[in-house]
């Protein structure tokens, strides 16, 4: 049984979260040099499958070794449906129909539906009043930085926006599915090599079938090195990421990176390709920063505090 993890962060805890949001925050950069030379299905077809050769490399120097029942590999299997092909194959249909920054806001909503996925299928990720304010503002952060004009298109191209919506539930899902992996005795490393291994098996066919991708020209030098850094680092040490907050902090406070990740993507342009920083983004970061603070706890402790009077007040009443 997990041990519970309804609870407030730790600092190592939120800097592994943080480094997550910034790896998968980068992940938009390797994304938009690969997509002019390879398409959707192919691309993350190799993103994950250089993960697995990487990872399945990574194990054994680790000292460790893969699970080789079929009860495990069941598990991995579900794990990469839940959390790579599915959302993947819904993103990337929806995203051809819709604004990317709409479909951000959309997947934006997965830690709302971990709340509540959380609360109904487990015992120690309860659902709570702070919890569900600070998804609400986490999410209208993600909107502010966005921009109100994607709004425009809410409501049009509705298949679409039910397909990231189905995506963003789907990696809810995966975050509660992946937490039996801690008591199965398997460690992040091999999970996580695990699950893009099942990633790459379910999305190869896709791939192959959709993109036809032996038709392809051979991509440039750069285009390859793009693909190398979405393999390397943002899903496979990404992941490694990923389960090792899973085991520790739960299904809901791991969510949280998705409000942090267009932060980070944000920050990155900004510092990388000199892109400006406007208001309506400091504006979102801080309601982003409420939200987790209140998702976490700490904003309701802070509150505590400030209304518990001090002990000069109870001794003054005592005089």
């Amino acid at each position: 049984m997990p041990p519970a993890v309804n609870r407030t962060m730790s600092a190592p805890e939120w800097a592994m979260l943080v480094s997550l949001s910034v790896l998968w925050g980068g992940s938009f950069f390797f994304t938009h040099v690969a997509l002019d030379a390879v398409p959707p299905f192919t691309l993350v077809t190799l993103r994950v499958g250089l993960a697995a050769v990487i990872l399945n490399a990574v194990v054994p120097l680790s000292g460790l070794s893969m699970p080789r029942g079929a009860r495990v590999w069941a598990a991995f299997l579900g794990m990469g449906l839940l959390n790579n092909a599915v959302p993947f194959c819904l993103i990337v249909w929806g995203q051809t129909h819709i604004a990317s920054g709409l479909a951000a806001i959309l997947n934006a909503t997965t830690p709302l539906f971990t709340v509540v996925a959380a609360h109904i299928l487990t015992s120690d990720e309860g659902m709570t009043g702070n919890r569900i304010a600070g998804v609400l503002a986490g999410l209208a952060g993600v909107a502010v930085m966005v921009g109100p004009a994607v709004l425009a298109g809410l409501g049009t191209d509705l298949l679409a926006q039910i397909a990231v919506l189905g995506a963003a539930l789907s990696y809810a899902c995966a975050g509660l599915f992946g937490r039996r992996f801690q008591g199965m005795g398997v460690p992040p490393l091999a999970t996580a090599a695990g699950q893009v291994t099942a990633s790459a098996l379910l999305l190869l066919p896709i791939a192959l079938v959709v993109d036809r991708p032996w038709t392809l020209p051979v991509p440039s030098a750069s285009v390859w090195g793009a693909i190398g850094g979405i393999a390397a680092l943002s899903t496979a040490l990404a992941y490694v990421l990923y389960f090792r907050i899973l085991a520790t902090a739960g299904a809901t406070n791991l969510c949280l990176v998705t409000f942090l990740i267009p932060v980070s993507a944000i920050l990155l342009g900004a510092v990388v390709l000199g892109e400006r920083l406007d208001p309506q983004h400091f504006i979102g970061m801080a309601l982003i920063g409420c939200g987790l603070a209140a998702i976490d706890g700490r904003l309701r402790a802070f509150l505590q505090r400030r209304r518990r009077p001090s002990p000069e007040v109870y001794r003054g009443r005592d005089i």
